[in-house]
């Protein structure tokens, strides 16, 4: 619900298909899902489940193609506006941190050069009012020794500090919309915490909204307001933080939570999930969660559930919350 606040980036069933030798696979199967304006909105599920194809299918960076959907952001469908107009959106209006910094800066530019070339694209700056700007953004995001590392590559750099010039980059426009794709991944808990707090302080000064795509229910916890909960394809439960974290309805949502270690019971042992999550290319009938689920009943195993309420602006796509499946099963 958005709560009289403005309906930044809106995604209706989204559909995302790949190419196999196998033929064609649906890796993205009808997500829905939206971020308000100075909002932060968690995508999070187990590697592989399609939070990173969701991502860039909003920036259409995709190997594979958009079967279906809309991505509407600021009231334009991106899934079929011209490249041409795409062009000025993605890296302007909307950001993004990609999920490996060591391979997603170029190495044989140097990064003032990398930052540089966004200015230029979008703001038509001079190669010095670009520089100065560039060196304004690092400064901006922490990175130490500013005016020496403008010129130095990629190579030169730890990790959290090319991490921190991706987000230079990302954030070079005043972005509406900041898209960080696993944000701290290979990257040491003390400098994940710093880069957190570096983006929670930076979508404070420039407004902007973020949606976070991460497998750290820790990040989440602190980062976002609202969680979509993603399992082979579709999105299973979505609520805010504090529901998804204190009366989780989706058992995938209950195993991933029972797999934490908690802080107050540190001698608990931790619940495993059993079984494996299904290949795309052979997804059952029903349930996707369904050979796992200790819950599982009669209607799991051949037909998929349509996201039901729990409470308010809380559903989860599971029959355990279709009161007459439920009554009947039991």
């Amino acid at each position: 619900m958005s709560g009289g606040l403005e309906v930044l980036l809106e995604v209706r069933d989204l559909r995302v298909e790949f190419q196999t030798d196998a033929g064609p696979v649906l890796a993205v199967r009808g997500v829905d899902l939206e971020v308000l304006a100075g909002e932060t909105v968690a995508l999070v599920g187990e590697s592989g489940c399609g939070k990173s194809v969701t991502a860039l299918s909003v920036m259409r960076l995709l190997t594979g193609r958009i079967a279906a959907g809309e991505i509407r952001f600021c009231g334009r469908d991106l899934a079929t506006l011209p490249e041409v107009e795409l062009r000025r959106i993605r890296g302007g209006q909307i950001g993004m941190i990609f999920q490996e910094p060591m391979t997603s800066l170029n190495p044989v530019f140097r990064v003032g050069q990398q930052i540089e070339e966004v200015l230029a694209l979008h703001q038509n700056l001079k190669p010095a009012a670009a520089r100065a700007q560039a060196l304004e953004l690092l400064q901006r995001v922490g990175i130490p020794s500013p005016a020496t590392r403008i010129d130095q590559y990629p190579h030169e750099l730890s990790g959290g500090m090319k991490q921190r010039v991706m987000i230079a980059i990302a954030i070079a426009c005043r972005p509406k919309l900041l898209i960080a794709d696993e944000p701290t991944t290979a990257l040491d808990v003390t400098i994940q915490a710093q880069i957190m707090a570096l983006l929670q302080s930076l979508q404070q000064e420039l407004g902007m909204a973020v949606l976070l795509i991460t497998h750290d229910l820790g990040v989440v916890a602190h980062a976002a307001q609202r969680v979509n909960v993603m399992y082979a394809g579709k999105i299973v439960e979505h609520g805010s933080v504090r529901d998804i974290f204190k009366r989780p309805a989706h058992p995938y949502t209950q195993a991933l939570l029972g797999a934490l270690p908690h802080p107050l019971a540190p001698a608990r042992r931790l619940e495993a999930i059993p079984g494996r999550v299904p290949a795309a290319s052979m997804l059952p009938a029903g349930c996707a969660f369904c050979a796992r689920c200790r819950h599982a009943f009669a209607p799991c195993s051949t037909e998929q559930p349509p996201l039901l309420d729990v409470a308010p602006s809380h559903v989860a796509a599971c029959w355990l919350h279709d009161k007459k499946r439920a009554s009947s099963a039991g």
